[in-house]
């Protein structure tokens, strides 16, 4: 272990307001939804990927599960990602796309709240302490390297306790999406006479009330879409680049997961043929909430140069993530009303049969077992705490083995 820590430790690079090893030229860049011109922008673009959570390999956490690992440097690469993936959902959800950070700046209590899901504790609610443990359900043992489905599978579990921010997460299943099972895990009863009885016990709302945000004020749950894919056998087929790079054009974009075997990348944009993603191989310190209850977010922003690699070098095997916070969304619109792509010169390619990169269909298939809405299991605890041991996970079903990346 100490090798491995060795391996990881001190590599976060000094901020720089340059870019200078990005191209001189007229092309756009794309960040999760938002365009920038390089030539020009530089500071901007900077500013935005700043502005997303980001988080790394951390050591000298408490272990997990008591006698667990105390640092996740060298194999929990995905779940980090699959945390950013998660932060920016809330970002969009509790602040909105537009919002910035800036350092040593004060920040909404939202964003205190945000971070504080994260850490690195037990009872935080998408701690790596939980993520790691909801793995064991998965097939996945502590320590071990997870893939984008896999962590997809584990933040769908962990979300059924999280009552603030009451997420919907829909994870596809041969690479269908699919309308009715989408509005039945989203749509909320109103709470009245005839369900308050269905209300969770005290000891789980308690710590969970924020205005506005109770999954029992609203008729309609966000939604955290998260498709996995394979675009290829052994390497990305080139027919779906386009299409691939259109994701991160949509407004509901929160990018995609994936990377290298056995090397995870948080997905946020692209330049060109180029992909530029979050690293979380980085290994720092734990950081825990101070005396005033809030956290120190300095070592939670990325503030250096983004990095990019050559799309045609990524794993086939992807997870694309969209979210959407209001009432029937319009699913993917690359995929929807067919009249109206053809009406938009940018998706023209994508409409062809052989470069789709997954199906969008309104009714449950009738040879699929019937849906029925994840819901979590009777416990006492609060959401967070709820995982102690391994025994407590048998309440889930294990989901279909789908190993994403390949290693």
């Amino acid at each position: 272990m100490e090798s491995v820590l060795s391996k990881y430790e001190n590599q976060i690079t000094i901020f720089t307001d340059y870019l200078e090893e990005y191209p001189d030229t007229d092309e756009l860049v794309w960040i999760l939804g938002k365009q920038h011109l390089l030539k020009t922008e530089k500071s901007k673009l900077l500013s935005d990927i700043s502005a997303r959570l980001w988080f790394t390999y951390r050591r000298k956490f408490s272990p997990i599960g008591g006698t667990g690992p105390s640092s996740d440097a060298g194999w929990g690469c995905m779940l980090r990602c699959g945390q950013m993936m998660l932060a920016q959902a809330l970002i969009c959800r509790h602040l909105g796309r537009d919002w910035s950070w800036e350092k040593q700046k004060e920040q909404p209590k939202e964003y205190q709240r945000i971070l504080q899901c994260f850490l690195d504790r037990k009872d935080c609610c998408y701690s790596i302490h939980q993520m790691a443990q909801m793995g064991v359900g998965e097939g996945k043992s502590i320590g071990e390297w997870f893939g984008p489905n896999t962590v997809a599978q584990v933040l769908k579990k962990l979300a059924l306790f999280d009552e603030w921010n009451s997420l919907a997460v829909y994870v596809s299943m041969d690479n269908t999406v699919v309308i009715e099972d989408i509005k039945k895990m989203c749509r909320v009863l109103p709470l009245s006479a005839d369900t308050a009885g269905d209300r969770p016990p005290d000891s789980l709302t308690a710590s969970n009330q924020s205005k506005g945000t109770s999954a029992y004020c609203s008729a309609w749950k966000p939604l955290l879409l998260i498709v996995p894919l394979r675009l290829g056998i052994n390497q990305i087929n080139p027919v779906y680049v386009d299409a691939f790079k259109e994701c991160f054009k949509m407004p509901q974009s929160l990018g995609a997961l994936g990377g290298k075997p056995n090397n995870a990348y948080y997905f946020i944009g692209f330049l060109g043929d180029e992909l530029i993603f979050l690293d979380p191989h980085t290994t720092q310190a734990f950081v825990d909430t101070e005396e005033n209850g809030t956290v120190n977010d300095q070592t939670f922003h990325c503030l250096q140069s983004p990095q990019r690699m050559n799309i045609l070098n990524l794993d086939p095997s992807v997870a694309l993530v969209v979210f959407h916070s209001k009432k029937n969304p319009t699913l993917i619109r690359l995929y929807c009303k067919r009249k109206e792509l053809r009406q938009q010169r940018n998706y023209q390619e994508i409409l062809k049969e052989n470069l789709r990169m997954f199906e969008l269909v309104q009714k449950h298939p009738s040879h699929w077992p019937p849906f029925v809405p994840p819901a979590k299991p009777e416990v006492t605890t609060t959401g967070a705490e709820f995982i102690d041991s391994t025994e407590q996970l048998e309440e889930f079903d294990l989901e279909e083995d789908f190993e994403i990346l390949s290693v």
